[in-house]
């Protein structure tokens, strides 16, 4: 099995909030994972969308009706801290969250068509 991979690093939005559209997408195919991102009111959407076209494009031997979603990871990216004034000249740190999107794509497998189950006779 042929797998392409895509990578987005350092995006500008907490891991939390980037997890919810990843779980989104994950085990969808290409085309439905695109479809849903594009009228998913979140800002991450246009990101996601990116990078599964960019691991679409990196796959030389697939077209996309033939790719799902396979693995996603979003883990947490550098921190930026800021500080906030506060009362009696004190400060409050302020922290400014990254995240490191990780995608992978693999070749979808024909469905199985299931066997009907065997009736038990009981006597």
């Amino acid at each position: 099995m042929s797998t392409s991979t895509a990578s987005l690093k350092n995006y500008r939005q907490a891991p939390r909030k980037v997890r919810l559209v990843a779980d989104l997408v994950r085990g969808k195919s290409v085309v439905r994972a695109l479809a849903l991102l594009e009228t998913l009111p979140k800002r991450a959407s246009e990101p996601m969308a990116k990078l599964i076209k960019s691991a679409v494009a990196n796959a030389k031997d697939s077209a996309a009706g033939d790719l799902y979603v396979s693995k996603i990871a979003v883990n947490g990216g550098v921190v930026f801290k800021r500080m906030m004034p506060r009362a009696r000249g004190k400060g409050a740190q302020i922290l400014k969250r990254t995240s490191h999107v990780t995608l992978e794509l693999d070749k979808s497998l024909p469905k199985k068509a299931k066997a009907p189950k065997a009736e038990v006779a009981t006597q």
